[in-house]
């Protein structure tokens, strides 16, 4: 395929524009610099794509955000496609079920469910694609009655490497859609999927933000919630230490804080009572222990669940580290304060946990590859290496993080929630690997798509072509 091939496939090099918007990412730390790249806006497009690259011999790597770009691995010599698939989110109300175009941010896709009166299992931001978040698991704020946000994908559209669209769901090629979701990667560019909606009368969100002086007794009395949590709510606690000349409330300026933020649902009107009531016993002993400096926690439409996690409104660099643990003991919460609360010396932005639990543990007997988290508590911490912080303190104080947590550490990851490729990760057991490896020999048996697959998801390296 010569020039007139790489014009009818939109194929970019380096120094043209359109290259350059096509390897725009999230995260500023980890900028993509593949052989070249296209930003395909429908199925034709991406067939086109991944002719060219068939022909040319250079393998494909596919992104839609980069919110991700830190965890994979590097795209030199390949041909990236960002895909950013035209046509709309499109809702079955009747069937609670919506079709994603690739490249939808969660913002559009909530949106479009919330007019029916309808949620799904979203990430936190609304700048996040859904796609690469659903198939990388999706640990949302819904996720202790909904389970992993990968387990309400109902189907999958994809261009495989002969070029040709296909459909997995459990009729048409149900090895395909197993290990699609949750295997991950390397199976072809994903044009659209079918997720599943359930019903959202009301939520109760928000975050509320209290000065770091408090984090002991605040993080004792989350944990002793945490214990009983119902399964309609799902928390996160972290310590926030946010620049001082950022574009957030001045509260939250003022030094490194407390805060205990989430969502608990109500599915029905009639369930708007119960909600409260639950989120009332959560922060009522909080707010006694001390007056939040900043508290946004309130009954809402489900479309505010987006707001509530305050992720970064716009591309920043950050590095940072996620692992499962397996408790959140008295034992486990003082060896975490002592590296990120006060005299840790942490130069990290963000640092805390997500309760797991619940639905999120329990497989899906009609789930893909991945199912279910393997553990009680998410640990995630980053940090921006802007305004002095070097990168190199970063990731050593992740190390730090990880070596003090290491006698909870379960050993598993949500591929989802993986900020660095050179970190530990584990999401699937070896049958697992093996079983997902025999569905991309089947279908990319060039292995054309083979340096897309997440680090330790493969247990068979074969050459690309």
């Amino acid at each position: 395929m010569g020039a007139a091939g790489e014009r009818s496939a939109g194929v970019a090099f380096p120094g043209d524009p359109a290259y350059e918007a096509a390897v725009a990412v999230f995260n500023l730390s980890a900028r993509p610099r593949p052989a070249a790249a296209v930003t395909a806006t429908t199925v034709e497009q991406v067939r086109a794509a991944v002719r060219y690259a068939a022909e040319k011999g250079i393998p494909v790597r596919v992104q839609t955000t980069g919110h991700a770009s830190a965890a994979v691995s590097p795209m030199d010599g390949a041909l990236l496609v960002r895909t950013r698939l035209s046509g709309g989110v499109e809702v079955d109300a009747g069937r609670r079920v919506a079709r994603v175009p690739a490249g939808t941010t969660w913002g559009a896709v909530v949106g479009a469910a919330a007019r029916h009166g309808l949620a799904v299992a979203h990430g936190s931001s609304p700048l996040v694609g859904a796609v690469g978040y659903l198939l990388g698991g999706g640990a949302s704020f819904y996720g202790r009655r909904a389970g992993l946000a990968v387990n309400s994908v109902r189907a999958v559209e994809l261009v495989t490497a002969d070029g040709e669209p296909c459909r997995a769901d459990p009729a048409s090629d149900p090895g395909l859609f197993w290990a699609i979701r949750g295997g991950g990667g390397g199976f072809g560019i994903v044009t659209a999927v079918e997720v599943a909606l359930f019903p959202a009368a009301e939520v109760v969100t928000g975050a509320a933000f209290w000065p770091a002086a408090h984090a002991g007794r605040l993080l004792a009395a989350w944990r002793r919630w945490c214990a009983d949590a119902p399964e309609e709510a799902t928390t996160s606690l972290r310590i926030v230490a946010l620049p001082p000349d950022s574009a957030l409330p001045a509260p939250l300026r003022s030094g490194p804080l407390v805060s205990v933020d989430g969502a608990f649902l109500a599915p029905t009107p009639n369930d708007a009572a119960a909600a409260r009531r639950q989120a009332e016993e959560l922060l009522g002993p909080l707010r006694a222990i001390a007056r939040p400096v900043m508290d946004t926690w309130r009954p809402t439409p489900p479309a505010a669940v987006l707001r509530a996690h305050l992720d970064a409104p716009e591309p920043i660099p950050f590095i940072g580290d996620h692992f499962l643990l397996d408790a959140l003991d008295e034992d486990a919460a003082h060896a975490f304060l002592r590296v990120n609360g006060a005299g840790g010396g942490s130069p990290l932005v963000l640092a805390g946990f997500r309760h797991l639990g619940g639905a999120f543990g329990r497989p899906d007997p009609a789930g893909g590859a991945l199912t279910r988290a393997r553990g009680a508590f998410a640990y995630l911490g980053s940090g921006a290496p802007i305004g002095g912080v070097d990168a190199g303190a970063l990731r050593e104080h992740c190390s730090k993080v990880r070596a003090a947590l290491a006698p909870w550490d379960t050993g598993w990851t949500v591929p989802s929630l993986v900020e660095d490729a050179d970190r530990p990760q584990r999401h699937l057991t070896a049958d697992e690997i093996r079983a997902v490896d025999r569905v991309r020999a089947r279908v990319d048996p060039a292995a054309l798509f083979q340096g897309d697959v997440a680090p330790n998801a493969t247990a068979v390296v074969r050459n690309p072509r």
